[in-house]
């Protein structure tokens, strides 16, 4: 009898931690295959590179558009519909988790963070543009 207690207790406690983090963290980090997919069923939805220039310039994910920061992300923030899902990445997903914070904090209802970054997405074999892009093309 007391451990059944002692394990409902313990569920408890479990449940209510759990409820406390989805209110806490209002965006979604997935994994590349994840990101990939659920980019490719939201409609509207836009990729977000939060990376420097110099980084997007080398490579980057098709159709993301450079916002390399806070300042930018707010001002390109009031011209993106609030029912846009965006979908966020950086390098390694440090700076992408900050900016999808700001993104909900925006007003953004989904969100989207990709885990691990440009790195994990090039690991799990998702193709990047290797083009070049000019300064003036930006």
């Amino acid at each position: 009898m007391r451990l059944s207690l002692i394990s409902i207790f313990t569920i408890m406690i479990q449940f209510s931690v759990s409820a406390q983090d989805s209110d806490t963290v209002k965006y979604i980090s997935v994994e590349p295959y994840d990101f990939h997919l659920q980019y490719l069923i939201t409609e509207p939805a836009l990729i977000l590179d939060v990376r420097m220039p110099f980084e997007y310039r080398h490579n980057r994910i098709k159709d993301a558009i450079n916002v390399p920061s806070v300042k930018d992300l707010t001002m390109a923030a009031d011209t993106i519909s609030r029912d846009c899902a965006l979908f966020l990445y950086c390098t390694d997903d440090f700076r992408s988790k900050r900016a999808s914070e700001i993104c909900c904090e925006l007003g953004f209802k989904k969100v989207y963070n990709l885990e691990g970054g440009i790195i994990a997405w090039r690991k799990d074999g998702f193709p990047v543009d290797k083009k070049r892009i000019r300064k003036r093309d930006q």
